[in-house]
């Protein structure tokens, strides 16, 4: 079972994951011959606050 983990910060609108999770599948099916059926993905979603890169918080950026 192909699984996708997307992480990202807050804010992807409904519409916008129904694509995402309609395109990644699409490319799942046609480049590595996955079962659309069996191509589960994740959203991870965190506040800037929860995320560091360089020693400091994405909030503090």
């Amino acid at each position: 079972m192909p699984v996708i983990i997307l992480k990202s910060k807050k804010g992807l609108s409904t519409e916008q994951k129904r694509r995402i999770a309609k395109e990644f599948t699409e490319t799942l099916v046609s480049v590595a011959g996955f079962k659309k059926e069996l191509v589960t993905i994740f959203f991870e979603e965190k506040e800037l606050e929860d995320i560091a890169k360089g020693g400091r918080l994405r909030c503090d950026e």
